[in-house]
């Protein structure tokens, strides 16, 4: 007698087809599952931060305080992402920050803004950040200088501009129509935590629903591919990087709302926060994928890590060291994932 062959199924012979096809019945994407792990990851640090700080952490007011740190932070990383969708990288965000809440805080600036009211400020802080970011944009794509050189020299520019312009000096703000404008809440939600949120919808709607967008992807995914395509790879690298900078002057805004003074100092080492933000929340640093979803979630988890240990008065030494041991993890994570998508 023959012995009677079983057809084996293409999902059991290869596990990787069978994880597919089982989120596929679940109706949930890779994105979804991988922004289901970070709410995952940012409840587990709620948990702790409330195990070890009680009502002090799980406070309204302190809920805010979170909210509050994260706005800044999370305005630039929408930006940044789709910069590093792009395959990019920007040093300088947290030195264009800083240029941008001295140039909108200078008695100049505020003399005017007295006569023409806070627009005057909000202007200048945005049209610095632009102006900065489209130099980087320039230098990258039509000077075809590596993007981390370009911007690295945009860190050390912008940060000395800054002392220059403050002649190191804290300069504050003393326009009444920009204060309360900007500052205090509504709705008992902080202001700029409105801003926010409504630069994170902005930032989601225009990269998965527009056609600048989809470009940006396809530039980061493969450039020649795209440029064969179409699309001008070169103007639209001008364009995200030039994004980017108008993201570190509405940044600036808010920290000019937040502490009511421009300096130098302002944004130090804030790109490395901002970095890490995008790439723990699912954007490749290779390009080709992004996720203001991820972003905003990687921004939060970053910013309760800093309150809890706050809260528990732990070392801010062993907080970088979470936050570099997060980072890590991070990266790891995309890399098994890329190896994974690839076999």
């Amino acid at each position: 007698m023959s012995e009677q062959q079983t057809p084996s199924s293409p999902a059991a012979d290869n596990p990787t087809k069978h994880r597919e096809s089982s989120r596929s019945r679940l109706g949930l994407s890779g994105a979804t599952v991988r922004n289901l792990g970070l709410v995952a990851a940012l409840l587990l640090l709620c948990l702790v931060g409330f195990l070890t700080g009680g009502d002090r952490f799980a406070s309204v007011q302190n809920l805010m305080i979170v909210l509050s740190l994260a706005s800044v932070t999370g305005v630039i990383a929408i930006g940044m992402t789709f910069v590093i969708t792009t395959g990019g990288i920007d040093l300088s965000v947290g030195s264009v920050l800083g240029l941008t809440t001295v140039w909108a805080s200078t008695l100049a600036t505020q003399t005017m803004a007295d006569q023409y009211g806070w627009i005057v400020m909000v202007g200048c802080a945005l049209l610095v950040g632009l102006a900065a970011g489209l130099i980087n944009g320039v230098i990258i794509a039509y000077g075809n200088v590596v993007a981390f050189i370009a911007t690295l020299s945009m860190l050390v520019a912008a940060r000395g501009l800054a002392e220059l312009i403050a002649n190191r000096r804290t300069q504050i703000v003393n326009q009444s129509s920009f204060e309360s404008t900007f500052q205090g809440d509504l709705l008992g939600v902080p202001k700029i935590v409105w801003i926010f949120a409504i630069v994170a919808v902005a930032g989601w709607f225009l990269l998965n629903r527009t056609t600048f967008g989809r470009r940006t992807v396809a530039v980061g995914g493969n450039a020649e591919a795209a440029r064969l395509a179409g699309i001008n790879v070169k103007r639209h690298l001008l364009y995200v990087y030039g994004l980017a900078g108008l993201t570190a002057g509405v940044a600036g805004v808010m920290l000019l709302a937040r502490t009511g003074a421009g300096s130098s100092t302002n944004g130090l080492l804030l790109e490395l926060d901002v970095i890490a933000a995008v790439v723990v929340g699912g954007t490749l640093l290779v390009g080709g994928r992004g996720t203001i979803v991820g972003t905003v979630i990687g921004v939060l988890i970053f910013a309760t890590l800093t309150n809890v240990f706050i809260i528990n008065n732990i070392d801010s030494s062993v907080q970088q060291i979470a936050r570099g041991a997060i980072i890590v993890a991070a990266v790891l994570l995309q890399q098994r994932f890329a190896r994974r998508s690839t076999s």
